[in-house]
């Protein structure tokens, strides 16, 4: 039975634990112990001065490396679906079950990344939105997938008075007049040109940008035999960057290094990313911007010089309302598109998190720790909050104190200390390092008579001391960091 003595220690730790460590702690221990450690500042220099790619790490061979992956993405949520249902042309097709609830936050962290470095940090670039679908004519070659109501569908079908000829009339008609679903955000971009114009007094160059779902036809699959498409889809990233056709090359390059930068700027080994030139058979120059897969490379973001061209068809007519300036002159822009896919991106990173290392409680060589070192900025939670050995009321009391101030700064948690079954330290480190957790924050009892907690890194694995009302300081402060190196 615990004694008074503890409860009272308890309530005492509860209510001092965010508003400073000096009455708990005196004649400067704690301090003293916080300046022999210099957590803070270590973590920060490890992670600033580490060459990104050159830590020791076993690279696994191609095909023991995705199953690897896949095995952890879905026993930790990053994918949904059955191991049967994630094959690499599902995942890069778009036809797999989705993402799990941390591949969905992997993915909110990659868009906010895009979304901040393209618009919210950069001059003269817009946020548009468009529909999923647009009305137009079905040209010869259309292959996009159009919406048509089923049940309309199925009074055609069934309505035997027609003959084989007024059936497939009703049909091309129906499609004519049904809407199509977007297979990139480009033409919707353009729609925006004419009224985003007043927006810069007609200057050139600006941008506009938008994320969103884009869907396309793929061939192929065991459940549409007989050569029937089904559906993909994707999320993409776009922008649409108007410029006059004497700066257009030196803008697409500008935008490719400044692409290929940002993606190598999350990566554990930037090299994988890489680009190369390319030509459409209209001849239109471009470039691809590529992720090396252990299977090899594919596209995940792609660059294009359109010209005029795309833009005048979006408006026939009257060409003088497309007119921008660019100096004294009034001309047609031409049109440069920046289409990533943050699907395929979000996969990307998840092949370049993982590692192999040596397990630190074994230390056999021939057992390995699977970790995923995703960059701070991506992780989908920053932090966990779990429980040690002590009184687990006030221990839980204690870490939900925790959990709601760390909530309230911004800095997602995972809730530990709920968890009902008990698990081992090495089991507990295991979890969360596949689930890409930056650090765990243990609450013992002695948390409760000083206000001392454990704080273990995923990526340096060492386990430190720190007063519990630094947490959170401590982690804005080192992502705060990361974002900047």
């Amino acid at each position: 039975m615990r004694s008074g003595a503890a409860v009272r220690a308890c309530c005492k730790t509860c209510g001092c634990l965010f508003s400073g460590f000096g009455s708990l702690v005196g004649g400067g221990k704690l301090e003293r112990l916080m300046e022999r450690s210099s957590y803070v500042g270590r973590q920060l220099r490890w992670y600033a001065e580490l060459p990104r790619g050159s830590e020791p790490r076993e690279v696994p061979e191609s095909g023991e490396g995705s199953e690897a992956l896949l095995e952890i993405c879905q026993r930790r949520h990053f994918l949904s679906g059955t191991q049967r249902q994630l094959s690499r042309d599902s995942l890069l097709s778009g036809c797999h079950p989705g993402f799990g609830h941390l591949g969905i936050e992997l993915r909110k962290n990659l868009a906010a990344e895009w979304w901040s470095s393209v618009v919210v940090f950069r001059e003269q670039v817009f946020p548009v939105d468009a529909l999923h679908h647009e009305p137009g004519p079905l040209l010869p070659g259309d292959n996009a997938f159009r919406l048509v109501s089923a049940e309309t569908l199925r009074e055609i079908l069934q309505d035997k008075e027609l003959s084989k000829e007024q059936l497939v009339a009703f049909l091309e008609n129906l499609l004519k007049t049904s809407g199509k679903l977007r297979e990139t955000l480009l033409h919707g971009a353009l729609k925006h040109y004419v009224n985003c114009l007043d927006l810069v007094n007609k200057k050139l160059p600006f941008g506009l940008a938008q994320i969103g779902v884009c869907f396309h036809p793929v061939a192929g699959t065991k459940q549409t035999p007989n050569g029937v498409k089904s559906i993909g889809e994707r999320t993409a990233a776009s922008l649409v960057w108007f410029t006059s056709a004497r700066t257009a090359s030196q803008w697409l390059d500008f935008w490719l290094r400044h692409r290929l930068l940002w993606w190598r700027k999350f990566a554990v080994s930037p090299s994988n990313f890489s680009s190369s030139e390319c030509q459409d058979d209209k001849g239109r120059k471009g470039n691809h911007l590529y992720y090396s897969f252990p299977w090899g490379k594919e596209p995940i973001e792609t660059l294009w010089n359109l010209g005029d061209h795309e833009l005048l068809h979006t408006y026939p007519g009257n060409v003088s309302e497309l007119h921008g300036r660019d100096g004294r002159k009034n001309v047609v822009p031409c049109v440069l598109s920046v289409n990533g896919d943050l699907d395929r991106g979000t996969l990307a990173y998840l092949y370049d998190s993982l590692q192999l290392t040596e397990d630190s409680f074994t230390r056999k060589k021939h057992l390995h720790r699977k970790v995923l070192k995703l960059h701070p900025c991506l992780a989908p939670i920053k932090v966990a909050v779990d429980v040690g050995r002590g009184p687990t009321v006030e221990l839980r009391q204690v870490c939900q104190g925790l959990f709601n101030e760390l909530l309230e700064n911004g800095i997602s948690v995972w809730p530990g200390y709920l968890e009902t079954v008990h698990s081992s330290l090495e089991q507990l480190y295991s979890k969360y390092d596949e689930m890409s957790i930056l650090f765990t924050v243990l609450v013992t009892e002695a948390t409760l008579e000083n206000g001392l907690i454990h704080l273990r890194s995923r990526d340096t694995t060492m386990k430190e001391m720190m007063h519990i009302s630094k947490v959170k300081d401590f982690l804005i402060k080192y992502i705060s960091s990361a974002n900047n190196v």
